[in-house]
């Protein structure tokens, strides 16, 4: 277990939940304004392992965290599902009839685009992470202003729910991946998912020929996300989760992809994260002590 983890966000953030639903209350947490500093903390060593949101259900993937899964010497060593209940917070004795701007992270935004869109006279401020957005409002105290964040937020805070459950969809998830230093990562004997980037020669069929050799060798392609390869533009190398029973499987398909693929990594082998059934509430068990 690391003593330290990284996180991209600060108190009452998601990210938060995530680590403590996956690490416990044990370590304690780094938080980071970028998930740029995520990576690095790991890299350098001065956190035993990252949490790093990589796809929501409703907004997507964040396609720049592929890329530093790309350039930079860690493994993704687990996953966390977590189902993601976004509230309209603000300061107490607020109506909505007084709001004027609501900031959050575009993330976050992004998944309540229904709800915002029935007020199109609010300014949508995009900001670094939904539990300091809150955290902002609760210490500088702006009238007018609400935030898009969780409920542990508002509890940590001190705000109050001017509109619950603001997401466009019910099954609202978020995936992050748990990352470690390349050199420090130790083999799983029960890992049954893998993460992957390859590349394929520019010409028509390459993808097809990858897809072909994984249905082929029975693994589950659970994702597959293409990003642009820098200084080549308009080509693309694809990121994919496949899904497997033997370990034997998987090295059986890496082999087989060697010959239809001009680069091939494994970008982490390890434990799939389990869905779970969104309770009404994450419950709140970190402090800002285990932050600091």
């Amino acid at each position: 277990m690391p003593t330290h983890v990284s996180i991209q966000g600060f108190q009452g953030s998601f990210h938060e939940v995530a680590a403590r639903q996956y690490f416990g209350a044990g370590p304690a947490l780094l938080p980071c304004a970028t998930f740029a500093a995520v990576v690095a903390h790991v890299v350098q060593g001065t956190a035993g392992a990252g949490l790093m949101a990589m796809e929501n259900s409703l907004a997507g993937s964040i396609l720049p965290n592929y890329l530093l899964l790309e350039r930079h010497a860690v493994r993704v060593t687990g996953e966390v599902y977590l189902p993601i209940h976004q509230h309209l917070l603000a300061l107490p004795g607020t109506t909505l009839a007084d709001v004027r701007a609501v900031h959050s992270h575009p993330m976050a935004l992004r998944q309540c685009g229904e709800f915002l869109d029935q007020h199109p006279h609010w300014k949508l401020v995009e900001t670094d992470d939904t539990g300091h957005s809150a955290q902002l409002l609760a210490e500088t105290r702006t009238p007018g202003v609400a935030v898009v964040a969780g409920a542990q937020a508002a509890e940590q805070f001190g705000l109050q729910i001017l509109a619950p459950a603001i997401h466009d969809d019910p099954h609202n998830y978020t995936r992050f991946l748990v990352l470690e230093r390349t050199t420090n990562v130790q083999p799983d004997p029960q890992a049954n998912k893998a993460s992957l980037y390859f590349y394929t020669s520019h010409a028509p069929g390459s993808l097809a020929q990858v897809l072909t050799r994984v249905a082929t060798h029975g693994l589950n392609l659970s994702k597959l996300q293409s990003c642009p390869r820098p200084s080549q533009p308009w080509h693309y190398g694809f990121h994919a989760d496949v899904e497997f029973e033997t370990t034997t499987q998987l090295a059986a398909l890496l082999a087989d992809l060697a010959a239809v693929t001009a680069e091939l990594r494994v970008l982490g082998t390890y434990r799939r994260g389990q869905w779970h059934t969104a309770p009404t509430e994450i419950p709140v068990i970190s402090t800002a002590a285990q932050l600091a």
